[in-house]
């Protein structure tokens, strides 16, 4: 059989990558459905990206790019037609999709039908650029303007006025909260020490929160209801005293690293042992936690045995020791290398599992153990899912349902196609696709990429540059890049 010629090679590989950017932008059109619908979640997976990555062997990156280009095309309408046409590749729609606003894609969808990959490409990452110093020049100019004035009024009182950077003023919004709450728990037992008894208490207990107020961990500390009469702003102000003297009394220091994220749970061993048993599982100083949530923690952290009398009084206080010893754990990091939960790509930040909690007669030992990120320890112990061991180094999770997970499932849909000619599915969607369609109309005119980036920037409603100062103006509009898509 002869070669085809170069042109009739040629042709075919043109039309053929055309059919192949048409139906790409079919299987973005059904992950972006499968996503909005959590398809992913049924089998305990993170993300609709770790499904493609486990079931259709993707690369994590590049599956996260294809659900971002998935959920971008939605909102699109003009480079998702070109796209559904096979006019426009994969490669130029996922630059296009990092900047793109319905206000500007009419002129990148230009600039990609006239143009190379190479060209958006470039185009994208100078605009972005272009951005990025905008944004920087509008973080620099708020950081300069920062300032606190203050002067005293006619009656004397201190007025105080400031003005600070976006993350700076969080942290004092955050310390302005936990001062507040301070004061609240303090006013609150002062109120409950000094209220006297009454026949209404012994009957319901302490009087509630006010009338019309629901008081609850949600209700923000300066809402909560108090017997005194106070203003929110006036709750406010003594909330910044008390930040003041807290500073003048005990200085800048700060609490240790450790003992921010300590934890300390009170549980009964029946707890533990058994799903169903009533008792004590909180925590310290603090309200009621899941047993199940127990169980997790005390998969793999310090337990301290404490024994107790019938009216709750220490006897007798054991030593302080880890469910999981280092030796073990070196030997389960060397075995599993990662959560070992059906397509999960975790390797970091794993946690030890009891495959039989050792609360239950569980032994600590590798063949009992097993490593799970927190995600999917989570679904382990709360989420209902389960895990069993069925060879030496296998195990076998399931879903709540009782379903098996397995990595290759039957295909048993009744509703998967057959026809798995590219062409003719194309031709029956109704698309025209030739050697032509897809091919760049660029005719090696160099692009000038100065006013290219501009044009984009007055699509979106920016100003443009100062060609006096070299600068943007400090009010500069923020990035229409669309973060909750940006590749990581």
């Amino acid at each position: 059989m002869p070669s085809p010629s170069l042109d009739a090679l040629e042709h075919q590989i043109t039309e053929l990558s055309a059919h192949i950017h048409a139906a790409t932008y079919r299987l973005l059109c059904l992950i972006a459905e499968f996503d909005r619908r959590k398809g992913w979640s049924q089998w305990g997976i993170r993300s609709c990206a770790h499904w493609l990555n486990w079931k259709c062997g993707i690369g994590l990156v590049a599956a996260r790019n294809k659900v971002r280009v998935a959920r971008s095309l939605e909102h699109l309408p003009q480079i998702s037609e070109a796209f559904r046409l096979g006019q426009v590749s994969y490669s130029k729609v996922r630059a296009m999709t990092r900047v793109a606003t319905p206000e500007n894609e009419d002129y990148l969808l230009q600039i990609a039908r006239h143009g190379t990959a190479a060209h958006v490409e470039r185009l994208v990452c100078n605009y972005r650029k272009v951005q990025a110093i905008a944004e920087r020049q509008r973080a620099n100019s708020v950081h300069e303007q920062r300032r606190v004035n203050f002067y005293h009024d006619s009656d004397g009182a201190l007025i105080i006025e400031a003005r600070l950077a976006t993350e700076t003023g969080e942290i004092v919004l955050k310390a302005l909260a936990a001062a507040g709450e301070a004061l609240y728990q303090r006013r609150r037992k002062s109120e409950n020490d000094s209220a006297e008894p009454s026949l209404q208490e012994g009957l319901y207990g302490p009087p509630g929160p006010a009338e019309g107020i629901a008081e609850d961990a949600e209700t923000p500390w300066w809402q909560r209801a108090t017997h005194e009469t106070q203003s929110y702003a006036a709750r406010r102000a003594d909330a910044l005293v008390l930040m003041a003297e807290s500073l003048l009394t005990n200085g800048a220091a700060s609490r240790t690293a450790g003992e921010r994220n300590q934890i300390v749970v009170h549980v009964d061993a029946e707890v533990l042992a058994d799903p169903g048993a009533a008792g004590r599982s909180e925590l310290e100083d603090g309200p009621s936690l899941a047993a199940e949530s127990a169980r997790r923690l005390a998969c793999d952290a310090g337990v301290v045995r404490l024994v107790a009398d019938g009216d709750g009084l220490p006897l007798d206080v054991g030593r302080k020791t880890r469910s999981i010893p280092p030796s073990i754990q070196r030997a389960l990091r060397a075995r599993d290398r990662g959560c070992r939960f059906p397509g999960c790509t975790a390797r970091h930040f794993v946690e030890g599992h009891h495959v039989k909690h050792w609360a239950r007669g569980g032994e600590t030992s590798l063949a009992n153990l097993v490593q799970l990120c927190h995600f999917h320890h989570r679904l382990v112990h709360e989420g209902g899912y389960g895990v069993r061991v069925t060879g030496t180094r296998r195990f076998q999770f399931t879903r709540p349902d009782g379903r098996i997970i397995e990595p290759v499932p039957e295909n048993d849909s009744a509703e998967s196609s057959r026809d798995t000619d590219i062409e003719s599915v194309n031709r029956a969607h109704g698309l025209d696709i030739d050697a032509r369609t897809c091919v760049s109309l660029w005719d090696g005119t160099a692009m000038d990429l100065a006013t290219a980036v501009d044009a984009l920037l007055t699509r979106g409603g920016a100003l443009h540059l100062d060609h006096e100062t070299g600068h943007y103006p400090a009010h500069f509009p923020p990035s229409t890049d669309q973060s909750e898509h940006r590749d990581t």
